[in-house]
C-alpha cells in the first residue's frame, strides 16, 4: 500500500501534499503507529533518473510515502527498508534503472541512482522532534548519519563543524563524505525558500503555482483590499497589509526571495526598502529598465549604497523576450531557482 506524495523543495526538506506532513513528521508519526521507519534519500544520480538528489522516500511496513524513481525500485527498497530496520545501521544502495523497466514504469528512459537508507524507531524520537522544531522555526540545521553503525549528530546554526561537513553545508544538498571505513551520510536541512510576492495581480497568479510545484513556500501581500479579494489560489497565504507590516508578521530570512509585483511605485519602493534591511536571498523587482533607473534614484535618496541596490534584480526575471503574465511568471521563477542555487 501506497500513497502519493511529493518533496518540498527536495534537499530544502519535504513537505507532503497529503495531509501536508514533512517527511520528519511522517516517519514519527509511522514509529509511533508502526513501531519503526526508514528514510530513503537520493544522494547521487546518473543519465535520467526522475528524482533529483535530496529527494526523500518514507516506509513502514508495507507504506511508502514519496517517489524517487517513478515506481521502478519503490518495491524494493521497502525489502530493503525492512532489513535495515532489522540490522541497524544506515546502508548505501546503487539501482540501475534499466530501459526496459524504465519503460515498464512508464519513463522515458532508464538512469541509475545511489539511496541511503536510514531506520528511524522509537529511540530516535528526540532526533526527529529536534528536527521538526527547527523545520517550523525556520533553522538550518545540518545532520550527519555514520554509514557503519548509523550514529548521527546533529549541529545547529553557529555550532563549529568538521570540515568535509562544511563543503557539504555550503553546497546546501546531501553527499556522503570520507572514507569508506569511517563514511558519513550528510544531510544540510534547509528551510523551503518562501516566495513573498507583494502585489496580487496576473503575473502573482501564474507564479503562485508555478513556485509551489518546485516546493516552495508562498505568500502573497497587497494593501489593496480589492486586488486580495479577487485573488484566487489554494497555495498561497494572502495578505491584505502594507509590505512592512507584512513582513514583520512573516519574517524575512536568507531563504525568503521578495518580488515586487504591485507595479506602483509607492507599494513596490516600501516592498524593497524593506526587503534591503532583511537578509533575502533574493529581490525583484517589476518594471522596464527605465522605471528600474528611477526606482534606484529614489532608493539611493534613501540611503541605499550601490552594493545594497544591486541585490534588486530590476526588472524581475531571466531576460528571455517572456511575453505575458505566465511566461514573466516562468522567468522570475527560473531567475529565483538560479540565485538560490548559486548558478552562474
Amino acid at each position: 500500500m501506497s500513497r502519493a506524495a511529493s518533496n518540498d523543495n527536495h534537499n530544502d526538506n519535504d513537505a507532503t501534499r497529503s495531509g501536508a506532513l514533512t517527511v520528519w513528521q511522517l516517519a514519527r508519526e509511522w514509529i509511533e503507529l508502526h513501531g519503526a521507519a526508514a528514510v530513503v534519500t537520493v544522494v547521487d544520480t546518473w543519465g535520467t533518473a526522475p528524482a533529483p538528489v535530496g529527494t526523500r522516500l518514507v516506509i513502514a511496513g508495507n507504506l511508502h510515502e514519496g517517489d524517487i524513481s517513478g515506481g521502478c525500485v519503490e518495491d524494493e527498497l521497502v525489502a530493503v527498508a525492512e532489513g535495515v530496520i532489522a540490522e541497524g545501521g544506515a546502508r548505501v544502495v546503487d539501482y540501475d534503472v534499466s530501459d526496459e523497466a524504465a519503460w515498464h514504469s512508464g519513463l522515458a528512459c532508464g538512469g541509475r541512482l545511489k539511496v541511503v537508507v536510514e531506520p528511524l524507531g522509537p529511540a530516535d524520537i528526540a532526533f526527529l522532534d529536534t528536527v521538526i522544531a527547527a523545520e517550523q522555526e525556520r533553522r538550518p540545521v545540518v545532520v550527519t548519519t555514520r554509514i557503519a553503525d548509523g550514529t548521527r549528530t546533529l549541529y545547529a546554526e553557529g555550532d563549529a563543524l568538521p570540515a568535509d561537513v562544511i563543503a557539504a553545508r555550503d553546497a546546501a544538498t546531501v553527499t556522503l563524505a570520507g572514507d569508506d571505513a569511517n563514511e558519513l551520510f550528510v544531510q544540510p536541512l534547509l528551510p523551503p525558500v518562501h516566495v513573498v510576492i507583494v502585489g496580487a495581480a496576473h503575473i502573482a497568479q501564474a507564479l503562485v503555482p508555478l513556485a509551489r510545484q518546485v516546493g516552495y513556500r508562498v505568500s502573497v501581500v497587497d494593501p489593496r483590499r480589492e486586488f486580495v479579494d479577487a485573488f484566487r489560489s489554494v497555495d498561497a497565504t494572502t495578505m491584505v497589509a502594507q509590505p512592512p507590516e507584512a513582513f514583520a508578521a512573516l519574517g524575512l530570512d536568507a531563504r525568503t526571495a521578495v518580488v515586487a509585483l504591485a507595479h506602483t511605485s509607492a507599494i513596490d519602493d516600501a516592498t524593497l526598502i524593506a526587503a534591503l534591511r532583511a537578509p533575502c536571498v533574493y529581490i525583484g523587482a517589476l518594471g522596464s529598465r527605465t522605471n528600474q533607473g528611477r526606482r534606484l534614484e529614489r532608493l539611493r535618496a534613501e540611503g541605499f549604497s550601490d552594493a545594497d541596490l544591486a541585490r534588486i534584480h530590476g526588472p524581475v526575471g531571466l531576460s528571455i523576450g517572456a511575453k505575458g503574465p505566465a511566461e514573466i511568471a516562468v522567468s522570475i521563477l527560473a531567475e529565483i531557482i538560479k540565485v538560490v542555487r548559486g548558478a552562474s
